[in-house]
């Protein structure tokens, strides 16, 4: 996509018929953090996807999928959808749709759906991840926004997350 305006993007809740789609999206997305966390697939080719499985049953999430001129182009998983803070838990857009807008547009639709508080966590070592999520912060929430470093729950041996925090209003 070369041309100079900006690609059709449509973001909606996946139904379990777009399951398949994100499954291989899901794929996709891992196989870019590998870069970062050193992870290998298992023996049959894929990647752990409890995520998928809780974004696709669990009544407190919600999957999204991102769709521009008519193809898959990312997903975004919302956890903790009726606490005080909702996590954006995974979000991926894919490398042919990246820096034309796609993801920024689809963060702020995701949580304008979904007003209120707000926390993301990205990897200091993904340098794309570093650039976007304050971008992305400042956008929405202007100055009213924290960045703090958290420890990864059960992994000593990995370096903390970076957790981006804001409120969004309806």
């Amino acid at each position: 996509m070369t041309d100079t305006f900006p690609p059709d993007l449509t973001v909606r809740p996946a139904i379990p018929e777009d399951r398949p789609t994100v499954e291989r999206l899901w794929l996709m997305f891992h196989h870019d953090l590998s870069e970062f966390q050193g992870a290998l697939p298992g023996p049959d080719g894929t990647f752990r996807n409890e995520r998928v499985e809780s974004a696709f049953t669990r009544p407190d999430w919600v999957p999204y999928l991102f769709v521009s001129d008519g193809r898959p182009a990312g997903f975004a998983f919302v956890r903790a959808l009726y606490a005080p803070v909702r996590v954006l838990n995974s979000f991926f857009v894919v490398r042919g749709a990246r820096r034309l807008g796609i993801g920024t547009r689809a963060v702020r639709e995701v949580v304008r759906r979904h007003p209120g508080n707000w926390e993301i966590a990205f990897q200091d070592a993904n340098p794309a991840a570093v650039r976007f999520w304050p971008h992305v912060a400042r956008e929405l929430a202007g100055d009213a926004w924290t960045r703090r470093l958290r420890p990864v729950p059960d992994r000593p041996e990995l370096p903390p997350d970076v957790w981006i925090s804001f409120a969004v209003t309806g």
